[in-house]
């Protein structure tokens, strides 16, 4: 890291207001946050999940048991229970 003279890169108004609080002190200016992306979102798994999980929702509200689920999806009937719970509760909002 460089360090770089206030008043070669500071307007002179903000380095007067800078002085004020921190004379001759060293400060660490840091880049501004920037958001990242959750996970999945830049290679498509989230919503590929998602999609995954509304057919687990469907197919057994059709009937298949957790079990079955578990099979062709190739999560243990704890995932699939989970999956479950959670569109249920997503449905119930959307039906309020």
């Amino acid at each position: 890291m460089n360090y770089k003279n206030g008043k070669d890169v500071l307007p002179p108004r903000l380095l007067k207001e800078l002085q004020h609080y921190a004379q001759g002190e060293l400060i660490y200016v840091p880049k501004p946050e920037q958001q990242r992306a959750l996970w999945g979102e830049l290679s498509g798994t989230r919503m590929l999940n998602a999609r995954r999980n509304e057919q687990i929702y469907e197919s057994y509200c059709k009937g298949t048991t957790m079990a079955e689920l578990a099979a062709e999806y190739h999560l243990s009937t704890d995932s699939i229970r989970k999956i479950v719970v959670k569109a249920r509760s997503v449905a119930a909002k959307q039906h309020s």
